[in-house]
């Protein structure tokens, strides 16, 4: 491990300034690296700074680098289906309530550094659909708890109908029945196999119960992520292919599981993972790796990281 003070740096997403704690750790906190390397979202500029959800939806539908101030509530779900977009928390307040994003049918999408809380009933907090190249970073996803019916609220961070190359990095996921889907029908193949090529990284996972992630058909490589709670994490179903290393898993009912949920099994590579309570279930054993270059750090350090790194706030616009 070497280590390291973040320096300023451009971005191909916007300039932005960093005011969390350092800590220990080798891989930096605000570089894109996994499938969706490349991204570049709207670009550099200034953009445009919105505050009101008249504002979001409008800018929503012209694209570019679109700066979110202050806790928008009841926009409903947003369409981004323009191309080349950046959809960017400022400072550390800035998000959606009882509102979110369906990417839609688009390519190059940056989402960073927002709090969403409460979907409307029945939908996604962001759900990338038919989409590629989305990058989803320091951003916060929650809801109201483990509490009544599973189903009123959908999924925290969801992708299907053949999306593909997403990296989604430095999130927190907490107090939700069901956090991220990866292919959302076991008879949807014919448009899935092949992509749904999917990276997690440095997430974490604090009181939800499932999908952490769940993936059908897809590639996922799922590493140095904090897990605590919930009755499955990586959940490999219908031929997915998943390489989960160096995370840290505690009372967990099932870390990795790949007989779940589905007709058809899925596979599971696993290494240098930390099992506190946490069994796993692989009854299909894989031999992934993922194609690309990437820093890890210790699985016995990520808890500690991303308590203090992930989430918004850390790196701001």
């Amino acid at each position: 491990m070497r280590f390291f003070e973040i320096a300023t740096a451009a971005l191909t997403a916007a300039s932005t300034a960093y005011s969390a704690p350092l800590e220990k750790r080798a891989v930096k906190v605000d570089e894109l690296v996994g499938f969706a390397a490349g991204t570049t979202g709207g670009g550099s500029g200034a953009g445009t700074t919105v505050a009101s959800c008249a504002e979001l939806t409008a800018a929503a539908k012209k694209g570019g680098v679109i700066k979110i101030k202050g806790m928008l509530t009841g926009c409903g779900i947003i369409r981004i289906d323009t191309p080349n977009t950046s959809l960017l928390g400022v400072g550390s307040t800035a998000g959606l309530t009882d509102g979110g994003f369906q990417v839609r049918k688009t390519t190059n999408i940056i989402i960073r550094n927002l709090k969403f809380f409460r979907a409307p009933k029945g939908k996604d907090l962001v759900d990338i659909d038919e989409s590629t190249k989305v990058w989803v970073d320091h951003n916060d996803f929650s809801s109201v708890g483990l509490v009544g019916d599973k189903d009123t609220y959908d999924g925290l961070l969801d992708a299907k109908h053949g999306s593909d190359s997403l990296t989604f990095s430095w999130n927190k996921f907490h107090d939700h029945w069901k956090g991220s889907l990866v292919g959302h029908s076991d008879s949807n193949g014919a448009q899935d196999a092949g992509k749904l090529h999917v990276t997690y990284h440095h997430n974490n996972f604090v009181k939800v119960n499932s999908r952490l992630p769940s993936i059908r058909f897809g590639t996922g490589h799922i590493y140095n992520s904090c897990y605590n709670g919930g009755i499955s994490g990586v959940n490999s179903r219908m031929g997915a292919q998943v390489l989960v290393e160096l995370n840290s898993f505690t009372d967990t009912a099932l870390s990795i599981v790949t007989n779940r949920d589905s007709k058809e099994e899925g596979f599971a590579t696993e290494n240098g993972n930390i099992y506190t309570n946490s069994p796993t279930q692989i009854t299909k054993k894989g031999s992934y790796k993922a194609p690309y270059a990437y820093t890890t750090d210790p699985a016995a350090s990520v808890c500690d990281i991303v308590a203090k790194s992930a989430g918004v706030g850390v790196v701001t616009f």
